[in-house]
């Protein structure tokens, strides 16, 4: 059963809302958010850099993005296909949906699909839109774990989530 839901303060892209005695954030600019797990053919996964507000500080992701960002329908593959280009340069021929579910089921709303990138080609530079300043990197898969620990050490944290896309790249890669 729904308890009541109380809007506290909305801003421009997110409202604070409280259901009970819980307090949570809601996108109000998407209908969700895909991570795009990627990986070249000669086996180097591809990831972006970029600076988050909340956390101060460069983070090391996956390509990701908002469905439905810019007031323009679109699916969450559309949306997948869409942000793999703006951020890192690469089209994929296709993408696979291998996950869904909460991001950060305790403070915020949002919903997050995995996809694989299949058949990827660089086609453009990449680096996102006028509003992203976004680095692509290509690591080789073998050395990815302590690529991500060399960029730790050197204040540039991995976003968590990269663990659940190479958990997801690994299996991809053993049942093709």
């Amino acid at each position: 059963m729904d308890e009541h839901l109380e809007i506290l303060k909305e801003g421009k892209y997110i409202r604070l809302l409280r259901r009970g005695d819980w307090e949570f954030v809601q996108r109000t600019n998407c209908t969700g958010i895909v991570i795009i797990i990627a990986m070249t053919e000669d086996q180097k996964v591809i990831f972006v850099r970029q600076y988050r507000a909340p956390v101060n500080c460069d983070v090391i992701e996956f390509p990701a993005g908002l469905v439905n960002d810019g007031g323009c329908p679109e699916t969450t593959a559309q949306a997948a296909m869409r942000e793999l280009q703006e951020e890192t340069g690469y089209e994929a021929e296709e993408v696979v949906p291998v996950f869904s579910g909460p991001g950060g089921a305790g403070a915020s709303s949002d919903i997050l699909t995995f996809f694989l990138a299949r058949r990827i080609r660089k086609v453009a530079n990449g680096g996102g839109d006028a509003s992203e300043r976004i680095t692509v990197y290509e690591i080789p898969l073998m050395q990815v774990e302590e690529w991500l620990k060399q960029m730790a050490g050197q204040g540039v944290p991995a976003d968590p989530k990269i663990y659940a896309g190479l958990y997801f790249l690994k299996t991809y890669n053993k049942n093709s």
